[in-house]
């Protein structure tokens, strides 16, 4: 996807019209990844329209020259997703859950090319080995953070460290390649 510098510049400057048009080109793709990171529908929405709060409170922070748009909202989507699952009252709403939720739980967990796909990386992250495929679903689709990720591949944090670096550089040299 092209890099919609007017719009981006026009919402910088105050523009609703232009951040609704850029709510529409993102939204999807940002709820997807919410979505895996928080695992209800209801939770995702809210913290949806929270990430987009952040991006028009502090969209004269993001700079074409730090990186791509699309990298910076997806930062902050991830970033609330994951403070979302840390807050005191999610983890109150999880203590008494029915088996039918872990159903719905355990049929979501496994689409990680429906989230990757949403965001037009599928086939570049198909590309990668299966250890990088896994650590980045961990990472950057599933919200853990490297310590977590670490224990469930039951590896050391040092070794996590390392392989997720390298898998993102094999990543950019495909992507940029």
């Amino acid at each position: 996807m092209e890099q919609p510098d007017q719009l981006i510049h026009a919402m910088q400057a105050g523009d609703e019209a232009a951040f609704s048009k850029l709510y529409g080109m993102y939204s999807e793709a940002l709820f997807g990844i919410i979505y895996g990171i928080v695992g209800d529908r209801e939770v995702a929405e809210e913290a949806l329209q929270d990430a987009f709060v952040k991006i028009w409170n502090n969209s004269a922070s993001y700079s074409p020259g730090k990186g791509r748009f699309f990298t910076w909202i997806l930062n902050i989507a991830r970033n609330t997703a994951i403070d979302k699952t840390r807050s005191k009252a999610f983890k109150n709403s999880r203590k008494n859950l029915s088996t039918t939720n872990f159903v719905d739980i355990l049929a979501s967990s496994d689409n990680l090319n429906k989230k990757t796909n949403a965001i037009g990386i599928k086939k570049y992250v198909d590309a990668l080995k299966p250890a990088c495929i896994k650590i980045i679903e961990l990472l950057f689709f599933k919200g853990f953070t490297q310590t977590d990720a670490a224990k469930e591949l039951d590896i050391p944090l040092g070794t996590l460290k390392t392989r997720n670096r390298n898998c993102i550089n094999e990543l950019r040299a495909i992507v940029l390649g």
